[in-house]
Protein backbone atom coordinates (compact mmCIF):
# COMPACT_ATOMS: atom_id res chain seq x y z
CA UNK A 1 0.00 0.00 0.00
CA UNK A 2 1.56 3.29 -1.24
CA UNK A 3 1.08 6.20 1.59
CA UNK A 4 -0.22 9.16 -0.74
CA UNK A 5 -1.95 10.96 2.68
CA UNK A 6 0.07 13.81 4.51
CA UNK A 7 0.07 11.79 7.80
CA UNK A 8 2.32 13.23 10.84
CA UNK A 9 3.43 10.26 12.66
CA UNK A 10 4.42 11.05 16.19
CA UNK A 11 5.04 6.89 16.98
CA UNK A 12 4.96 4.20 14.48
CA UNK A 13 7.12 4.48 10.85
CA UNK A 14 5.83 5.25 7.36
CA UNK A 15 7.62 1.64 5.92
CA UNK A 16 5.70 -0.58 8.88
CA UNK A 17 2.39 1.82 8.03
CA UNK A 18 2.66 0.51 4.13
CA UNK A 19 2.72 -2.84 5.07
CA UNK A 20 -0.17 -2.55 7.50
CA UNK A 21 -2.66 -4.62 6.07
CA UNK A 22 -0.54 -7.48 5.99
CA UNK A 23 0.18 -7.65 9.54
CA UNK A 24 -1.55 -10.33 11.54
CA UNK A 25 -3.88 -9.74 14.67
CA UNK A 26 -2.85 -11.34 18.02
CA UNK A 27 -5.02 -13.13 20.98
CA UNK A 28 -5.72 -10.96 23.91
CA UNK A 29 -3.51 -10.51 26.51
CA UNK A 30 -0.12 -11.62 24.84
CA UNK A 31 2.62 -11.85 27.06
CA UNK A 32 4.58 -9.41 25.05
CA UNK A 33 1.94 -7.05 24.90
CA UNK A 34 1.09 -6.81 28.31
CA UNK A 35 5.02 -7.45 29.15
CA UNK A 36 5.08 -3.73 26.81
CA UNK A 37 2.80 -2.05 29.21
CA UNK A 38 4.34 -2.87 32.22
CA UNK A 39 7.58 -1.11 31.23
CA UNK A 40 5.65 1.81 29.88
CA UNK A 41 4.30 1.98 33.18
CA UNK A 42 7.79 2.44 34.74
CA UNK A 43 9.00 4.90 31.67
CA UNK A 44 6.35 6.77 32.66
CA UNK A 45 6.72 6.79 36.47
CA UNK A 46 10.45 7.72 35.95
CA UNK A 47 9.94 10.75 33.64
CA UNK A 48 10.03 13.66 36.28
CA UNK A 49 7.52 15.68 33.64
CA UNK A 50 5.05 13.26 34.46
CA UNK A 51 4.63 13.86 38.28
CA UNK A 52 3.22 17.29 37.25
CA UNK A 53 -0.08 15.38 35.73
CA UNK A 54 -2.00 13.38 37.50
CA UNK A 55 -3.86 11.71 34.36
CA UNK A 56 -0.60 10.85 33.15
CA UNK A 57 0.49 9.07 36.19
CA UNK A 58 -2.89 7.69 36.55
CA UNK A 59 -2.59 6.06 33.74
CA UNK A 60 0.95 4.76 34.45
CA UNK A 61 -0.15 3.14 37.22
CA UNK A 62 -3.20 1.46 35.25
CA UNK A 63 -1.24 -0.01 32.89
CA UNK A 64 1.71 -1.83 35.65
CA UNK A 65 1.86 -5.59 35.67
CA UNK A 66 -0.23 -5.97 38.89
CA UNK A 67 -3.21 -3.96 37.30
CA UNK A 68 -2.99 -5.33 33.86
CA UNK A 69 -2.88 -9.04 35.71
CA UNK A 70 -5.88 -8.35 37.01
CA UNK A 71 -7.65 -7.31 33.87
CA UNK A 72 -6.43 -10.52 32.43
CA UNK A 73 -8.37 -12.65 34.95
CA UNK A 74 -11.81 -11.56 33.51
CA UNK A 75 -11.23 -13.13 30.03
CA UNK A 76 -9.32 -16.49 31.11
CA UNK A 77 -11.97 -18.30 29.42
CA UNK A 78 -11.97 -16.19 26.46
CA UNK A 79 -8.09 -18.25 24.78
CA UNK A 80 -10.16 -18.35 21.50
CA UNK A 81 -10.07 -14.75 20.92
CA UNK A 82 -8.29 -12.46 18.48
CA UNK A 83 -8.29 -9.42 17.60
CA UNK A 84 -10.62 -8.10 14.96
CA UNK A 85 -7.48 -6.52 13.08
CA UNK A 86 -6.97 -2.59 11.96
CA UNK A 87 -8.34 -0.47 14.67
CA UNK A 88 -8.89 3.47 14.03
CA UNK A 89 -8.92 5.56 17.17
CA UNK A 90 -10.14 8.88 17.03
CA UNK A 91 -9.54 10.45 20.71
CA UNK A 92 -11.65 13.28 21.93
CA UNK A 93 -10.07 16.63 21.38
CA UNK A 94 -10.91 18.11 25.15
CA UNK A 95 -9.51 15.02 27.50
CA UNK A 96 -5.59 14.58 27.31
CA UNK A 97 -5.47 11.03 28.16
CA UNK A 98 -8.42 9.44 26.70
CA UNK A 99 -6.16 7.86 23.54
CA UNK A 100 -3.48 6.05 25.83
CA UNK A 101 -6.70 4.17 26.92
CA UNK A 102 -8.40 3.67 23.70
CA UNK A 103 -4.74 2.57 22.62
CA UNK A 104 -4.28 0.21 25.59
CA UNK A 105 -8.09 -1.71 25.18
CA UNK A 106 -7.11 -2.30 21.03
CA UNK A 107 -3.63 -3.47 21.81
CA UNK A 108 -4.69 -5.25 24.62
CA UNK A 109 -7.46 -6.75 22.53
CA UNK A 110 -4.76 -7.99 19.92
CA UNK A 111 -5.06 -5.42 17.11
CA UNK A 112 -2.87 -3.12 14.69
CA UNK A 113 -4.12 0.21 16.12
CA UNK A 114 -3.67 3.80 14.53
CA UNK A 115 -4.78 6.73 16.54
CA UNK A 116 -5.40 10.08 15.96
CA UNK A 117 -4.09 12.03 18.71
CA UNK A 118 -6.10 14.58 20.19
CA UNK A 119 -6.44 17.87 18.24
CA UNK A 120 -5.54 20.22 21.49
CA UNK A 121 -1.56 20.01 21.75
CA UNK A 122 -1.62 18.63 25.62
CA UNK A 123 2.08 18.15 27.56
CA UNK A 124 0.51 15.16 28.84
CA UNK A 125 0.20 13.76 25.21
CA UNK A 126 3.69 14.41 24.43
CA UNK A 127 4.83 12.54 27.30
CA UNK A 128 2.91 9.37 26.76
CA UNK A 129 4.28 9.47 23.24
CA UNK A 130 7.77 9.45 24.05
CA UNK A 131 7.37 6.84 26.63
CA UNK A 132 6.08 4.72 24.28
CA UNK A 133 8.64 5.38 21.66
CA UNK A 134 11.22 4.64 24.13
CA UNK A 135 9.82 1.04 25.14
CA UNK A 136 9.11 0.62 21.49
CA UNK A 137 13.31 0.17 21.42
CA UNK A 138 13.13 -2.87 23.40
CA UNK A 139 9.55 -4.28 21.57
CA UNK A 140 10.39 -3.92 17.55
CA UNK A 141 7.66 -6.71 16.86
CA UNK A 142 5.23 -4.59 18.38
CA UNK A 143 6.10 -1.24 16.26
CA UNK A 144 4.06 -2.41 13.21
CA UNK A 145 0.98 -2.40 15.90
CA UNK A 146 1.14 1.05 16.46
CA UNK A 147 0.70 4.43 14.93
CA UNK A 148 0.12 7.50 16.69
CA UNK A 149 -1.03 9.97 14.23
CA UNK A 150 -1.99 13.62 13.66
CA UNK A 151 -3.41 15.29 10.97
CA UNK A 152 -5.58 18.22 10.59
CA UNK A 153 -9.44 18.31 9.10
CA UNK A 154 -8.81 16.70 5.70
CA UNK A 155 -11.50 14.58 5.08
CA UNK A 156 -9.91 12.29 2.63
CA UNK A 157 -7.25 11.34 5.32
CA UNK A 158 -10.34 10.14 7.66
CA UNK A 159 -11.05 8.44 4.53
CA UNK A 160 -8.52 6.87 3.94
CA UNK A 161 -7.63 5.38 7.69
CA UNK A 162 -11.30 4.60 7.34
CA UNK A 163 -11.38 2.50 4.63
CA UNK A 164 -8.66 0.14 5.48
CA UNK A 165 -10.14 -0.26 9.79
CA UNK A 166 -11.87 -3.20 10.75
CA UNK A 167 -13.10 -1.30 13.48
CA UNK A 168 -13.42 2.02 14.07
CA UNK A 169 -13.14 4.12 17.29
CA UNK A 170 -15.13 7.22 17.81
CA UNK A 171 -14.45 9.43 20.77
CA UNK A 172 -15.41 12.69 21.00
CA UNK A 173 -19.33 13.31 21.31
CA UNK A 174 -22.67 13.18 18.85
CA UNK A 175 -21.15 16.07 16.38
CA UNK A 176 -17.80 14.41 15.89
CA UNK A 177 -19.76 10.85 15.30
CA UNK A 178 -22.12 12.08 12.50
CA UNK A 179 -18.89 13.93 10.86
CA UNK A 180 -16.79 10.92 11.00
CA UNK A 181 -19.61 8.79 9.68
CA UNK A 182 -19.64 10.30 6.18
CA UNK A 183 -16.46 8.29 5.62
CA UNK A 184 -16.98 4.84 4.65
CA UNK A 185 -16.42 1.73 6.22
CA UNK A 186 -15.59 -1.98 4.93
CA UNK A 187 -18.88 -3.90 4.82
CA UNK A 188 -17.40 -5.99 7.29
CA UNK A 189 -16.55 -3.17 9.69
CA UNK A 190 -18.12 -1.58 12.33
CA UNK A 191 -18.19 1.49 14.56
CA UNK A 192 -17.52 1.35 18.39
CA UNK A 193 -18.99 4.95 19.45
CA UNK A 194 -18.56 7.14 22.91
CA UNK A 195 -21.10 9.66 22.53
CA UNK A 196 -21.91 12.55 24.51
CA UNK A 197 -22.62 11.46 27.55
CA UNK A 198 -22.64 13.23 31.55
CA UNK A 199 -22.49 11.96 35.35
CA UNK A 200 -24.39 12.37 37.94
CA UNK A 201 -23.70 12.18 41.91
CA UNK A 202 -25.91 10.92 45.06
CA UNK A 203 -24.76 11.86 48.50
CA UNK A 204 -26.10 10.82 51.47
CA UNK A 205 -26.54 13.88 53.54
CA UNK A 206 -26.02 12.60 57.19
CA UNK A 207 -23.41 10.02 56.12
CA UNK A 208 -21.23 13.06 54.58
CA UNK A 209 -22.13 14.92 58.02
CA UNK A 210 -20.64 11.87 60.17
CA UNK A 211 -18.04 11.26 57.70
CA UNK A 212 -14.76 11.95 59.71
CA UNK A 213 -12.45 12.37 56.20
CA UNK A 214 -15.01 15.17 54.68
CA UNK A 215 -11.27 16.96 53.30
CA UNK A 216 -10.56 13.42 51.21
CA UNK A 217 -14.43 13.37 49.79
CA UNK A 218 -13.81 17.19 48.74
CA UNK A 219 -10.37 16.40 46.96
CA UNK A 220 -12.75 13.84 45.10
CA UNK A 221 -15.17 15.29 44.12
CA UNK A 222 -13.06 18.29 42.99
CA UNK A 223 -10.48 15.34 41.09
CA UNK A 224 -14.01 14.07 39.31
CA UNK A 225 -15.17 17.21 38.03
CA UNK A 226 -12.51 20.29 37.98
CA UNK A 227 -9.46 18.26 36.26
CA UNK A 228 -11.58 17.68 33.13
CA UNK A 229 -13.07 21.21 33.55
CA UNK A 230 -16.54 18.53 33.05
CA UNK A 231 -15.51 18.16 29.85
CA UNK A 232 -15.16 14.03 30.44
CA UNK A 233 -18.23 11.98 30.06
CA UNK A 234 -18.01 10.48 33.53
CA UNK A 235 -18.24 13.54 34.86
CA UNK A 236 -21.16 14.40 38.02
CA UNK A 237 -23.08 17.62 36.25
CA UNK A 238 -26.02 16.60 38.45
CA UNK A 239 -25.76 16.59 42.18
CA UNK A 240 -28.59 15.05 44.47
CA UNK A 241 -28.40 15.21 47.70
CA UNK A 242 -30.46 11.85 49.30
CA UNK A 243 -31.96 11.62 52.99
CA UNK A 244 -32.75 14.12 55.57
CA UNK A 245 -30.68 17.22 57.13
CA UNK A 246 -29.72 17.83 53.11
CA UNK A 247 -29.83 21.65 53.65
CA UNK A 248 -26.65 21.26 56.47
CA UNK A 249 -24.53 18.83 54.68
CA UNK A 250 -24.88 21.53 51.40
CA UNK A 251 -23.77 23.92 53.41
CA UNK A 252 -20.58 22.41 54.40
CA UNK A 253 -19.99 20.57 51.38
CA UNK A 254 -20.02 23.28 49.35
CA UNK A 255 -18.00 25.87 51.55
CA UNK A 256 -15.45 23.39 52.09
CA UNK A 257 -15.42 22.64 47.92
CA UNK A 258 -15.13 26.87 47.35
CA UNK A 259 -11.73 26.74 49.94
CA UNK A 260 -10.58 23.83 47.47
CA UNK A 261 -11.40 25.38 44.34
CA UNK A 262 -9.79 28.48 45.07
CA UNK A 263 -6.89 27.34 45.62
CA UNK A 264 -6.52 24.74 42.69
CA UNK A 265 -8.24 26.06 39.63
CA UNK A 266 -8.61 29.13 37.50
CA UNK A 267 -11.32 30.19 35.38
CA UNK A 268 -11.14 31.52 32.36
CA UNK A 269 -13.03 34.53 31.13
CA UNK A 270 -14.37 32.82 27.97
CA UNK A 271 -15.74 29.65 30.71
CA UNK A 272 -17.25 32.71 32.60
CA UNK A 273 -19.21 33.66 29.99
CA UNK A 274 -20.17 30.18 28.74
CA UNK A 275 -21.84 29.57 32.30
CA UNK A 276 -23.27 32.74 33.00
CA UNK A 277 -25.29 32.22 29.38
CA UNK A 278 -25.98 28.77 30.45
CA UNK A 279 -27.31 29.64 33.98
CA UNK A 280 -29.82 32.36 31.69
CA UNK A 281 -30.84 29.89 29.29
CA UNK A 282 -31.83 27.29 32.22
CA UNK A 283 -33.44 30.21 34.00
CA UNK A 284 -35.73 30.77 31.64
CA UNK A 285 -36.75 27.58 31.07
CA UNK A 286 -37.23 25.84 34.61
CA UNK A 287 -37.97 27.03 37.72
CA UNK A 288 -34.89 27.41 39.36
CA UNK A 289 -32.90 29.07 42.39
CA UNK A 290 -28.97 30.55 41.24
CA UNK A 291 -27.00 29.98 44.71
CA UNK A 292 -24.70 32.19 44.42
CA UNK A 293 -20.67 31.43 45.76
CA UNK A 294 -17.68 33.74 46.57
CA UNK A 295 -16.85 33.69 43.16
CA UNK A 296 -17.59 32.40 39.36
CA UNK A 297 -15.70 29.72 39.98
CA UNK A 298 -18.27 27.57 41.23
CA UNK A 299 -22.00 28.32 39.83
CA UNK A 300 -24.90 25.60 41.55
CA UNK A 301 -28.32 25.87 40.04
CA UNK A 302 -30.89 24.61 42.44
CA UNK A 303 -34.15 22.26 40.87
CA UNK A 304 -37.41 21.47 42.55
CA UNK A 305 -38.43 18.82 39.96
CA UNK A 306 -36.46 16.49 37.92
CA UNK A 307 -37.06 16.06 34.61
CA UNK A 308 -35.88 15.00 31.24
CA UNK A 309 -35.05 18.22 29.92
CA UNK A 310 -32.78 19.60 32.32
CA UNK A 311 -29.82 17.53 30.53
CA UNK A 312 -30.27 20.18 27.66
CA UNK A 313 -28.81 22.18 30.06
CA UNK A 314 -25.81 20.74 31.59
CA UNK A 315 -22.53 23.16 31.86
CA UNK A 316 -19.21 22.79 32.61
CA UNK A 317 -16.07 24.49 34.39
CA UNK A 318 -17.70 24.55 37.41
CA UNK A 319 -21.44 24.12 36.56
CA UNK A 320 -23.39 22.19 39.31
CA UNK A 321 -27.54 21.27 38.67
CA UNK A 322 -28.71 20.05 42.36
CA UNK A 323 -31.85 19.18 43.66
CA UNK A 324 -32.17 17.24 47.22
CA UNK A 325 -34.51 13.89 47.18
CA UNK A 326 -36.34 11.76 49.13
CA UNK A 327 -36.28 8.47 46.73
CA UNK A 328 -33.65 6.87 44.68
CA UNK A 329 -36.67 6.80 41.80
CA UNK A 330 -36.81 10.89 41.79
CA UNK A 331 -33.75 11.02 39.73
CA UNK A 332 -34.80 8.25 37.07
CA UNK A 333 -36.38 11.18 34.75
CA UNK A 334 -32.52 12.10 33.84
CA UNK A 335 -31.69 8.52 33.57
CA UNK A 336 -31.73 8.26 29.77
CA UNK A 337 -29.19 7.04 27.85
CA UNK A 338 -26.93 9.96 27.56
CA UNK A 339 -26.09 9.64 31.84
CA UNK A 340 -23.13 7.24 32.12
CA UNK A 341 -21.55 7.06 35.22
CA UNK A 342 -23.29 7.28 38.86
CA UNK A 343 -20.89 8.37 41.50
CA UNK A 344 -21.93 7.93 45.33
CA UNK A 345 -21.71 8.76 48.68
CA UNK A 346 -22.64 7.22 51.57
CA UNK A 347 -24.82 4.84 49.68
CA UNK A 348 -24.81 0.74 49.35
CA UNK A 349 -23.32 -0.12 45.89
CA UNK A 350 -25.19 -2.83 45.83
CA UNK A 351 -28.35 -1.08 46.71
CA UNK A 352 -27.80 0.98 43.75
CA UNK A 353 -26.49 -2.16 41.78
CA UNK A 354 -30.56 -3.46 42.74
CA UNK A 355 -32.06 0.23 41.65
CA UNK A 356 -30.41 0.41 38.40
CA UNK A 357 -31.39 -3.41 37.56
CA UNK A 358 -34.97 -3.00 38.93
CA UNK A 359 -36.02 0.43 37.22
CA UNK A 360 -34.00 -0.12 33.99
CA UNK A 361 -33.20 3.33 33.28
CA UNK A 362 -32.04 3.89 29.46
CA UNK A 363 -28.78 5.41 31.19
CA UNK A 364 -26.09 4.64 33.76
CA UNK A 365 -23.69 1.89 32.54
CA UNK A 366 -21.09 2.70 35.58
CA UNK A 367 -22.01 2.98 39.25
CA UNK A 368 -18.44 4.44 41.14
CA UNK A 369 -17.33 5.88 44.61
CA UNK A 370 -17.07 9.25 44.06
CA UNK A 371 -13.33 10.22 43.29
CA UNK A 372 -13.25 7.05 40.60
CA UNK A 373 -15.52 8.67 37.92
CA UNK A 374 -12.40 8.43 35.79
CA UNK A 375 -10.77 5.54 36.38
CA UNK A 376 -10.65 3.65 33.30
CA UNK A 377 -12.03 0.63 33.01
CA UNK A 378 -12.38 -1.99 29.75
CA UNK A 379 -16.18 -1.67 30.12
CA UNK A 380 -16.87 1.42 29.27
CA UNK A 381 -20.06 3.33 28.24
CA UNK A 382 -21.85 -0.21 28.14
CA UNK A 383 -19.06 -2.08 25.96
CA UNK A 384 -16.72 -4.32 27.29
CA UNK A 385 -14.09 -3.24 24.66
CA UNK A 386 -11.78 -6.33 24.76
CA UNK A 387 -14.74 -8.53 23.44
CA UNK A 388 -15.56 -5.47 21.04
CA UNK A 389 -12.61 -5.43 19.44
CA UNK A 390 -11.71 -8.99 18.99
CA UNK A 391 -13.26 -11.93 17.47
CA UNK A 392 -14.22 -15.85 19.06
CA UNK A 393 -12.84 -18.29 16.94
CA UNK A 394 -15.69 -21.74 17.91
CA UNK A 395 -15.09 -24.98 18.26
Amino acid sequence: MQLNIDLNFEVGEVEDFEQIENCKPQKIFSTQVCDFFNALSKKILAAPEAKNFSDVVTFAFWCRKASITKMAENYQQENSRLGRGIIFHIAPSNVAVNFAYSFAAGLLAGNINIIRLPSKNFPQVEIICAAVKAVLADFPALKKYIYFVRYGHEEDITKFLSAICDVRVIWGGDDTIKKIRRAELKSCAYDVTFSDRFGIAVINAEKFLQAENKSKIIDNFFNDTYLTDQNACSSPKFVFWFGKKSAAARNIFWNLFQEKVDKNYTLQDVQAVDKLTNLYLLAAAKNVKFISGANNKITRVEIFEVDSELTNFQGNSGFFIECEISDLKNILPICGRRCQTLAYFGINSELLKNFVLENSPKGIDRIVPIGETLNFNLHWDGYDLINSLSRTIFL
